[in-house]
């Protein structure tokens, strides 16, 4: 017992146990949490106009905000979130509970147009002017006569409700953030297409960053890398897009294309994406499938229209009265179109008003199409065409074009055996060196203070990883296993030094101790400086790898080696 106090009060121990304490704290272990994680949060969706909002990004996992309740049914799983919203009606309210507060949403209505072949006819009052003649006075009045429009008669029917627009995922139970190895999901390397200063590369992260959270994806990391230290010259510069939830080709649709979006009256163009328009509609008052053209047969599959209307800035606006100004009025249309150009590519082509005419209008129509094999086909299409041209024409271009270098997708199911099968392995790997260790020394006081301390290294890595937000991947679990090899070696070099130095009488314990440390801290910087090219090899894919090895070498050489050793003099003057 007396033995024991020593080893608890020794000041090395008290570190170890203090920084076990905070780790503790950092990870925050909950097994017991319920509900469903709110991950990301659509744009003009019924949560967003609810009052919810996407978690802000270095969040802690376990202080993300957790649904527990929908209309005072309790939630455990993603299954049970699943069949509740799906049992969802159209102009439904819904009460969500979670974590911190209680939302109110309504369900809004999915809508299906159907342009039949019959007709109607709309009276309306329109005002024109006349001149007469007025005591002999030729004068301009204003009348007022009722004219008659024939417009196509559509019905309109409610076929369901709209998804809440609320991105969930499993609750987690700790702090620690899987990387996608291990959760599934999507990496995406880009690289410039030609020559890019570190400015428009990093503009380029930031656009991308944007493009994609108002696309409405979640669990998205955008980060630069290079081949090269900045000191060495950069070397090639890449992009790096992790992204968790989302399809390979959605991925490629949304960072394959530069985004460039201008819309031309002959040679000129009127008005492009970004600072030219000042907000973007996605309510379904003002966008969805247009209900002038709605969707028909196209050969053998379907074809449907979409319309959205968009605000341009004062300087459009005048840019675009400057340019009609010159056209000439053929009946009631101007004699050239307004043609949409997406990246090089023509979308649609509108004609304009005869009354648009040298006139600074700010609010515009915009359409495309899609198609599909079938109607439904169609309509799924159509409106993911008109989500992405939304979202270019609200973020802006890439200051650059940017090439698809490598993509990598990894499905959950996949990610989940990674996990399993990297802590089979850990635990195989601590039992086959306790019993080395154990046959080895014959002695249990020495064998479990080294497996006991490897162990805390690493806990101490996973807290500190926890704290600092970074994602344990493979790359990282392959770290934290060479640096747990590394530790048992310094152990083994600390207990060699203690034991062997049992019969030396001309080196005091202090010595051997200082001998192995000065053997440990050459391995450290060795090892540490091994790792620092790591950082730049593979695009930054070896990052995690690098990264991980150097905190969990460097936990164990400042923390749980000086315990250690504290330890195994203490068992061993026993």
């Amino acid at each position: 017992m007396s033995n024991l106090k020593k080893i608890l009060t020794n000041s090395k121990v008290v570190i170890l146990l203090i920084a076990l304490v905070l780790g503790a704290i950092a990870i925050y272990p909950n097994p017991w949490a319920e509900g469903v994680t709110i991950k990301g949060i659509a744009k003009n969706s019924s949560a967003e106009l609810g009052g919810m909002q996407s978690p802000k990004g270095n969040v802690a996992p376990m202080q993300l905000e957790r649904i527990i309740a929908i209309n005072n049914k309790p939630l455990a799983s993603l299954e049970e979130y699943y069949t509740l919203t799906r049992a969802i009606q159209p102009n439904q309210t819904v009460r969500i509970k979670t974590t911190t507060t209680t939302y109110t949403l309504v369900a809004k209505p999915i809508y299906h147009i159907t342009e039949t072949n019959q007709t109607t006819v709309r009276l309306v009052n329109e005002t024109y002017e006349t001149n007469e003649t007025i005591n002999g006075t030729n004068t301009t009045v204003t009348k007022t006569r009722t004219a008659k429009i024939e417009e196509p008669v559509i019905i309109t029917e409610i076929i369901g409700a709209e998804p809440l627009g609320i991105s969930v995922g499993e609750t987690p139970k700790s702090n620690l953030r899987k990387g996608l190895d291990l959760s599934g999901g999507t990496r995406v390397v880009l690289k410039p297409a030609g020559p890019a200063t570190a400015e428009q590369v990093t503009d380029a992260v930031d656009t991308l960053k944007e493009r994609l959270n108002v696309y409405g994806l979640s669990d998205v990391l955008v980060t630069e890398v290079a081949t090269q230290p900045d000191l060495l010259g950069g070397g090639d510069r890449y992009i790096l897009v992790e992204i968790a939830g989302a399809t390979e080709t959605e991925v490629r649709e949304l960072l394959g294309s530069q985004g460039k979006f201008e819309a031309r009256i002959g040679s000129e163009t009127v008005f492009s994406g970004g600072n030219d328009i000042t907000y973007v509609c996605r309510t379904a008052q003002c966008s969805g499938l247009d209900p002038n053209r709605g969707c028909g047969t196209s050969g053998e599959g379907w074809a449907c229209q979409f319309l959205f209307t968009i605000t341009l800035a004062p300087e459009a606006a005048e840019r675009q009265a400057r340019i009609t100004s010159g056209l000439r009025v053929v009946g009631d249309r101007l004699s050239e179109n307004i043609t949409l150009i997406l990246d090089d590519q023509p979308v649609d082509e509108l004609g304009i008003a005869a009354d648009l005419k040298g006139r600074a209008v700010t609010d515009i129509a915009i359409t495309g199409g899609g198609s599909g094999i079938s109607e439904q086909a169609a309509i799924q299409n159509t409106l993911e065409n008109m989500k992405r041209l939304q979202t270019v024409l609200k973020t802006g271009s890439l200051p650059i074009k940017l090439d698809i270098e490598r993509v990598d997708t990894i499905s959950p199911t996949l990610g989940k055996g990674f996990l399993t099968n990297a802590l089979l392995v850990g635990l195989l790997s601590l039992v086959a060196v306790s019993s080395i260790v154990y046959i080895r020394y014959r002695r249990f006081a020495v064998a479990i203070p080294i497996m006991f301390t490897a162990v805390c290294e690493i806990f101490l890595t996973l807290s500190l990883a926890a704290l600092i937000g970074w994602n344990i991947d493979l790359a990282a679990v392959a770290g934290i296993i060479l640096a747990v090899g590394t530790g048992v070696n310094d152990q083994l070099i600390i207990t060699d030094e203690t034991i062997s130095g049992e019969d030396d009488s001309g080196r005091s314990w202090k010595e051997r101790v200082k001998r192995a440390f000065f053997i440990i801290m050459s391995a450290y910087f060795t090892l540490s400086v091994a790792m620092i090219p790591l950082f730049f090899a593979g695009a930054g894919l070896l990052k995690g790898f690098a990264l991980t090895t150097i905190l969990a070498v460097s936990i164990g050489v400042f923390i749980t080696r000086p315990a250690y050793s504290a330890i195994v003099q203490k068992l061993v003057e026993q």
